[in-house]
C-alpha cells in the first residue's frame, strides 16, 4: 500500500515532461519550419536533444550543451498573449541518464523523492545556485516565457536548460524591446512564425567555471503569411552591450558561420528567404 501510494504521489508531481531524444525530426519536429533544424554547424561536442515538455504536452525544443551547461538554441512557434511571469525554476532529470523519468522538475522534488544531489545534477546542467549571487549578469532566456499564451507554455520556458548568463542591461533593454515590441511589429500579418533563439559559446564563465557566458545572443524567425509567401529575419547582440543588431536570415547565418567557424550554418529550411 505504501509502494502504492508513493506511486501515485509522484505521478501527480510528475506534470513536467523533458524528454531527452535522439533527434529532434523524429520527436517533436512541429516547432521547426518544414519540420527542418538547423543543420549540424551549431551542435557541440556534447549535445542533448530536449523535446520540453509540460503537463503531457511538448511545447518547445532545445538543444544542450551538456559541457558547457548552457543552450545552444531553443526552437518554438510564437504565440504570444497575457498572463504572468512564473516563479518556478526547474531543471532536467534525464541530463543524468535516461533512466530517470523524462520529467521537468523542481530540484527539491528530485531531491526528496529520488535523494539526486545537488552535484549529482550538476555534472551535466546548470543548477540554481550557478546563477545566485552574479555582478553585472542575469537569467536570460532564450525562450521567452512573454512568446507564449497560457500559464502552462509559460512554466515551461522556466526550465534552466533554457537560460543563459545573459548580460542584465541588454536582457532589460535592448533585447526585450526585440523580443517585445519588434517581433510584434514584424509578425504582423503572419499566420504561423517559427522561432529559433540561441547564445553563442564565449571564452568566460561563471559559477566557477561551470556555465559558459555566451559571446553573442541571436535570434531568427521564420514568418508564413500563406501557402506562397513567407518572410524571415534575424537579431544578434553582442553580450555585453546594450545594442541588437537587425539583419536578414542569410546575413545572421553568415555573422553565426564566421563565430562558429566551422561549416555553413543553415537556421531554416531553405523554403524561408535569406534576403
Amino acid at each position: 500500500m505504501l509502494v502504492l501510494l508513493l506511486q501515485i504521489t509522484l505521478s501527480c508531481l510528475w506534470l513536467g515532461r523533458g524528454e531527452v531524444v535522439t533527434s529532434f525530426e523524429s520527436s517533436c519536429p512541429q516547432f521547426f519550419f518544414r519540420e527542418t533544424p538547423p543543420n549540424e554547424a551549431l551542435e557541440p561536442e556534447n549535445p542533448a536533444w530536449i523535446c520540453q515538455r509540460y503537463k503531457n504536452q511538448y511545447y518547445f525544443a532545445t538543444l544542450y550543451d551538456r559541457s558547457r551547461r548552457i543552450p545552444v538554441y531553443s526552437a518554438y512557434l510564437y504565440q504570444p498573449g497575457p498572463g504572468t511571469r512564473p516563479k518556478t525554476w526547474l531543471v532536467e532529470p534525464q541530463l543524468m541518464g535516461l533512466s530517470y523519468p523524462k520529467t521537468m522538475e523542481r530540484e527539491w522534488t528530485l531531491s526528496k523523492y529520488f535523494n539526486v544531489t545537488s552535484e549529482q545534477l550538476g555534472e551535466s546542467q546548470a543548477i540554481l545556485r550557478d546563477y545566485k549571487n552574479l555582478t553585472g549578469l542575469n537569467r536570460g532566456h532564450l525562450n521567452p516565457s512573454g512568446h507564449h499564451s497560457d500559464s502552462s507554455s509559460r512554466t515551461a520556458t522556466f526550465s534552466l536548460t533554457n537560460i543563459v548568463p545573459q548580460d542584465e542591461k541588454l536582457n532589460g533593454g535592448a533585447w526585450n524591446n526585440y523580443e517585445q515590441q519588434t517581433m510584434m511589429r514584424r509578425t504582423v500579418g503572419c499566420n504561423k512564425t517559427y522561432v529559433v533563439v540561441g547564445a553563442v559559446p564565449g571564452n568566460n564563465y561563471i559559477a566557477k567555471g561551470r556555465v559558459n557566458k555566451p559571446s553573442h545572443i541571436w535570434s531568427s524567425a521564420c514568418c508564413e503569411v500563406d501557402q506562397n509567401h513567407r518572410e524571415a529575419w534575424g537579431v544578434i547582440a553582442e553580450n555585453d552591450k546594450n545594442e541588437v543588431q537587425l539583419l536578414t536570415l542569410g546575413e545572421l547565418e553568415e555573422v553565426l558561420t564566421h563565430l562558429y567557424g566551422r561549416d555553413q550554418v543553415y537556421l531554416f529550411d531553405s523554403d524561408c528567404p535569406r534576403e
